[in-house]
């Protein structure tokens, strides 16, 4: 085994770990959720929302790791939401945090085995289509894996038959019924005038990207950049899981030289602050649909 083939497998988690984690939760709750939520930057108040909740510090629970970004709360919480049983993860976990590719997308395996069928992914994202507005909330219909063509793919290394095959298809990575029942659902909430659809890509961050690299972008046909989101993706589709993805669009990337502006992450926590609560409820009015 070559060097790089062992780091990788040093980097990975093992069946029982994932195991352990999931039947630790399992005995620490009556919840059984058919629905898991991933909560961004600023988002984490979806669970906020919950029922009849019980929430878990990511630093209590067997093997899972610790968020460390502002405005990632770091808990795992249990609960009902419009009468559906759900599970919400109040921040996430980012390459730029240091951890490996493994560690980021090791809760949804997690999520797998404790019987979720949907995952919906939402995120921060900066706004690369001159058509959005900030404050608008892009449905994402697919995505560019800029870590992954750098071979950073959480699915590298032995493939476990227990979680899903060796060669998984994307070209239906975000699903297609949820994308029509979330815009159903904006209409009835009045959310439809400020909702988009478009192509996310994911960059490892944590600086921000440069004019170059946005223009970049733009060629490439993504019409929001953010820094999260694509790996957990790509697991929960390994396992057969169904996956809706929200963006909140939080400032618009810079693409002229002249321009004064520059992206900072205040202004990111201060875009989801104002239009949270659409976000939440679009997603909570969803639930009860699926």
């Amino acid at each position: 085994m070559d060097a790089a083939s062992s780091s990788t497998s040093q980097c990975r988690y093992s069946y029982e770990e994932y195991k352990e984690t999931a039947d630790w939760l399992l005995a620490q709750t009556e919840q059984r959720p058919k629905v898991a939520i991933i909560c961004g930057s600023g988002l984490g108040g979806l669970a906020d929302l919950l029922e009849d909740k019980t929430g878990f510090p990511y630093e209590k629970i067997p093997n899972f790791p610790t968020s460390t970004v502002e405005g990632h709360a770091g808990q795992l919480v249990f609960g009902r939401l419009q009468g559906r049983e759900c599970v919400c993860m109040q921040g996430r976990f980012h390459f730029y945090e240091g951890y490996n590719i493994h560690k980021v997308t090791y809760p949804v395996r997690v999520f797998y085995l404790l019987g979720v069928e949907t995952v919906i992914v939402t995120n921060a994202a900066g706004g690369l289509n001159g058509s959005y507005d900030v404050g608008n909330i892009m449905l994402i219909k697919d995505h560019i894996n800029m870590p992954g063509f750098a071979g950073q793919n959480p699915l590298c290394g032995h493939n476990d038959d227990r979680f899903g095959k060796r060669f998984p298809c994307m070209s239906d990575a975000y699903d297609r019924e949820l994308m029509a029942l979330a815009k159903q659902t904006a209409e009835e909430q009045g959310c439809g005038k400020f909702l988009q659809e478009g192509v996310y890509c994911m960059l490892a961050g944590p600086s921000y990207e440069t004019i170059a690299e946005c223009r970049l972008l733009k060629v490439l046909g993504a019409d929001a950049v953010g820094m999260s989101t694509v790996p957990e993706v790509v697991v929960a589709r390994h396992c057969g899981l169904r996956v809706l993805g929200l963006s909140l669009i939080t400032n618009k990337v810079v693409t002229d030289y002249d321009s004064i502006e520059k992206a900072n992450h205040e202004e990111v926590l201060r875009t989801t602050k104002s239009r949270s609560q659409d976000l939440q409820r679009l997603v909570g009015h969803l639930i009860t649909k699926i």
